[in-house]
């Protein structure tokens, strides 16, 4: 017996066999069972075949739920169309019809074996049923062979008994179809499509889920759309589609309880697999459905109602079927995408919601994660209940806190589809502008908090508001526009000067992005402070305390002294963040790197992460300049996101400040983040990714602004470096002439002075060289810090050579021993030592250029260790020191240790991994610290990470 069926040869070979026993005069009760969509029917037209073929006479039925109520319905389809006994009907008597029937199908026996087909058993009328079981019992006295086919597949409503339950197994031959292999699949699409790709392949199988009829159905939608074609995402593509088709086909069988919950579970399944894709940084992916099949089973049971116990059974018995697979945490979940969607497609949408509503309440109740609760949310029709409202507002919070801004936004745009008064609805408008204008939906932002602004509301919401809604312009090049919506606030403001203040204040901070508009704002600052100091409060003097620093009119003893009591005065919370990052730029000039870090940290503390402020992004700027000034590239790489993206090739505005929910979008300008990217990947020896990321801005197009001009002498480093002398002195200069129109003149911000002093020097014109080195120190000795004298020092005595460049580098070296500028040290020791050997003095020439190496290397510094290296063997050093510090003076257990330590294992388990003495363990982490030059152990794995990467 053969046919296109795939492992049914068990089948065939049974009966066949019973056909060969009919035609030898027995007879046989043989019941195919066997879930939707297996083959039943199939299985049931090949003995049909075979049976015609062998010479049996064939009589067949097909029952239907339409017959159910006409007694004897399915036995006479049997025998009725037979001409001679097409006169017979049955009459009231049950018991007399089925003797007549019996006598009937005794008649055609005897004329010759008999094959009696009867598809979908289960479906027929009641009478008929026990006319079949009867005949199970009788059968075998005769040449008639009784083939019925019946759908067993577990259903959440119990089912009535099958056909044989009655009777013993030794009348009935009962045969199971089970669902295909996946090679079996495998091998029915390979048939359809030789040419597949295996992945095309495997992709169909899923979808297929073992069962036979929905394969089959998708390999013919599938004719018209072949590999290399992917299989579609959604039934959409397949339309109209014998696929989905297939899907709702199989469900209608199923009934409407475990129609609701096949349902149910694919409405779960989607919510989950969109929820965040991409994790954020800080987080691992959560799951929002339930994260165990008896936990998926309550929380559909109390969703529908269903009986919780008869849910966990189909999930068991669809995950057996095939229609169901576990996933990586053990939870069912439909096959493929593809049967997922078919399943949802013939969903009513306002069932559906009503569905998704019912889902989230139930886990509510079961006390589930908020994001999970408003995931479900997110489907659901507008509640208008409190509970609603506060699982939305509170899912946003923690999405917000993990770095899932995509998923925020999605529950804020869902809450606001609730029915809101205008004061919360003004609020979160505020919200969703600020996280959308950060997001890759940037153009949505803007008009959100434009609405927002035009809400009424209290004052300081209105305030948080406007700040947003102006750093979102300034942050588009749009500054005159952001200062023009800031001040439209102030007559909105009588009664309130403490906004006033606040929106004044901000108003200068943003105007920086703009020289014509930064001088507007800051002579109106000045002169209002020289007035009336009490209409620019604390927060405005600090920004003159910084203007002056800039301008090279204030030491940073003063300024410092200055910006320690205005924080000792009361501050108005909106107001505090403006002036925590002032002062943090200023301690971060000053040299007071510790107590910058504090401050930005406070002022970081104090912002909410869904909303933007302009200090939001200062404060982040900060952060990293203090990084920049400790000299900690590998750190700065990696808080600039230039690891992970130059990993994937290529370096994006996005990746910077990634830990930043509400940064904004790129304007198409260098930031400063990539102008520390970049000045870190020169110092650490990467000048490829270098080039690549210099070679992302076209600057005759970027707009004006400070960013631009700190890119620019980190692009002038880079060229610098690289020989090309006559380009970095045009980057130097330019970056000069910029910071001078915007009256910034302190090398505070940048030293292009001393930058372009080596240019000249190298270009062999000292006295301009000379010229700008001196300038330079001039200004450095107003601001009076270690790191910008010392900085200018160690320049102009390299322009002026000789003694007194000796002295004059002598004096660098001792003044930069003070401050946390590790690589301006090393740069004044590299001086020393060329002057120390112009001199002849090659003795300490070596030990200076030793120091300078060791340090460097310590730093990751590649690039300074190489010109301390190639100044040694120029010397006449026949090879450096070992290293006593850096990840090479690591011994082997050092090493191991501080790499377990950099994984997150603790002492007392590096302890048992390595069976040693806790002691030990702390005495070899305490020497790698000292010889890695760290201090806190979450820095160990940015620091060995970052020297590996230098080394190779």
């Amino acid at each position: 017996m053969t046919g296109p069926l795939r492992e049914r040869e068990e089948a065939h070979a049974l009966l066949a066999a019973e056909a060969e026993r009919v035609r030898a005069g027995g007879g046989r009760f043989v019941l195919l069972r066997g879930a939707t969509g297996t083959g039943r029917s199939a299985m049931l037209e090949a003995a049909v075949a075979h049976a015609a073929g062998r010479g049996l006479r064939v009589l067949r039925a097909r029952c239907s739920p339409e017959d159910t109520a006409v007694p004897f319905s399915s036995v006479l389809h049997l025998l009725g169309p037979v001409p001679e006994f097409a006169d017979l009907t049955p009459g009231l008597d049950d018991r007399g019809s089925a003797a007549r029937l019996w006598r009937l199908l005794r008649s055609y026996a005897a004329r010759s074996p008999v094959l009696v087909a009867v598809d979908d058993v289960h479906l027929a009328d009641e009478a008929s049923r026990r006319w079949l079981v009867e005949a199970a019992r009788r059968v075998d006295r005769l040449p008639v062979l009784v083939v019925a086919t019946e759908r067993s597949q577990y259903d959440i409503d119990p089912r009535p008994a099958g056909l044989t339950h009655a009777l013993s197994p030794s009348l009935v031959r009962t045969h199971t179809l089970a669902p295909l292999t996946d090679t079996a699949a495998a091998g029915l699409v390979r048939a359809a499509f030789p040419t597949a790709p295996d992945d095309w392949t495997a992709d169909c199988v899923r979808a297929g889920a073992g069962n036979p009829l929905l394969l089959h159905a998708l390999l013919d939608d599938l004719h018209d759309t072949p590999p290399p074609s992917p299989v579609p995402e959604t039934c959409a593509a397949l339309y109209p589609g014998a696929y989905p088709a297939a899907v709702s086909w199989w469900l209608d069988t199923t009934g409407p309880t475990t129609a609701e919950i096949a349902r149910t579970l694919a409405a779960l399944e989607q919510a989950d697999r969109a929820h965040h894709p991409h994790p954020g940084p800080r987080t691992p992916p959560r799951t929002v459905a339930p994260a165990s099949p008896a936990a998926t089973a309550a929380l559909l049971a109390d969703a529908t109602g269903a009986d919780p116990a008869r849910v966990a059974g189909w999930l068991t018995a669809m995950t057996r079927l095939g229609l169901l697979r576990a996933d990586a945490e053990g939870r069912p979940r439909y096959a493929h995408h593809l049967l997922r969607d078919a399943v949802l497609s013939g969903w009513p949408g306002a069932r559906r919601r009503a569905a998704q509503l019912a889902v989230a309440e139930a886990m509510l109740r079961r006390g589930d994660r908020v994001d999970a609760v408003a995931r479900q949310l997110l489907g659901s029709a507008p509640v208008g209940l409190p509970w609603a409202m506060r699982v939305l507002r509170d899912a946003v919070a923690v999405a917000v806190h993990e770095g899932r801004p995509d998923d925020a936004v999605g529950y804020l745009r869902r809450a606001l589809a609730e029915p809101l008064p205008d004061d919360l609805r003004q609020r979160l408008l505020t919200e969703l502008g600020s996280l959308e204008y950060a997001s890759a939906d940037a153009p949505a932002g803007l008009p959100r908090l434009a609405e927002a602004l035009n809400l009424p509301a209290q004052p300081r919401d209105r305030v948080r508001t406007a700040l947003a809604l102006g750093t979102a312009l300034a942050g588009r090049g749009e500054v005159r526009a952001a200062v023009e919506v800031l001040r439209g606030m102030e007559d909105g403001l009588a009664g309130h000067p403490e906004l006033v203040r606040t929106v004044r204040t901000a108003s200068a901070l943003l105007s920086d992005q703009d020289q014509t508009v930064r001088r507007e704002a800051y002579r109106w600052l000045t002169d209002t402070a020289q007035r009336s100091p009490e209409l620019v409060g604390a927060t405005g003097q600090a920004l003159l305390v910084r203007y002056a620093a800039t301008a090279g009119a204030s030491s940073a003893q003063a300024a410092m002294a200055r910006l320690r009591a205005l924080l000792t005065e009361p501050a108005e919370p909106l107001a505090e963040p403006f002036l925590l990052g002032t002062a943090a730029a200023v301690a971060q000039w000053a040299d007071e790197l510790d107590e910058a870090e504090r401050l930005v940290e406070r002022g970081l503390d104090g912002q909410r992460p869904s909303l933007l402020h302009p200090m939001q992004r200062a404060l982040h700027d900060v952060r990293l300049d203090i990084t920049a000034a400790r000299g900690a590239y590998a750190r700065l790489l990696t808080d600039t996101g230039t690891e992970t993206a130059t990993e994937a090739g290529s370096h994006s505005r996005n990746h910077t400040h990634s830990h930043s929910h509400t940064q904004p979008p790129a304007t198409g300008g260098p930031t400063n983040a990539d102008a520390h990217a970049l000045l870190a990947l020169v110092e650490t020896g990467r000048t490829a990714r270098a080039r690549h990321l210099a070679a992302r801005f076209d600057l005759r197009g970027a707009p004006d602004s400070w960013e631009l001009n700190r890119f620019l002498y980190a692009r002038g480093t880079l060229r610098f470096s690289d020989g090309d002398t006559t380009g970095a002195l045009h980057d130097f200069l330019e970056c000069g002439r910029r910071q001078s129109a915007r009256a910034v003149l302190s090398p505070v911000v940048t030293p292009w002075r001393s930058a372009a002093a080596r240019c000249r020097l190298a270009l062999g014109s000292p006295r301009e060289a000379v010229a700008l080195a001196e300038e330079e120190l001039r200004l450095a000795r107003v601001w009076d810090t270690p790191r910008t004298v010392g900085r200018a020092l160690r320049v102009l005595a390299r322009a002026t050579g000789g003694r007194r460049g000796l002295e004059l580098a002598e004096e660098a070296v001792a003044l930069l021993r003070d401050s946390p500028a590790d690589a301006e040290l090393i740069a004044a020791l590299l001086t020393r030592g060329r002057l120390l050997s112009t001199t002849g003095d090659r003795s300490h020439a070596r030990d200076s250029l030793r120091e300078a190496a060791e340090r460097a290397e310590r730093l990751g510094a590649v690039r300074l260790r190489s010109r301390a290296e190639e100044a040694l063997r120029a010397g006449g050093a026949r090879r450096t020191t070992t290293a006593h510090t850096g990840s090479a003076s690591l011994t082997g257990s050092e090493r191991r240790i501080a790499e377990l330590a950099a994984t997150g294992r603790t002492n007392t388990e590096i302890a048992d991994l390595l069976h040693i003495a806790r002691r030990t363990v702390e005495t070899h982490l305490t020497s790698a610290y000292r010889k890695l030059g760290i201090r806190r152990r979450g820095e160990l794995g940015e620091v060995l990470k970052g020297e590996a990467e230098g080394r190779a």
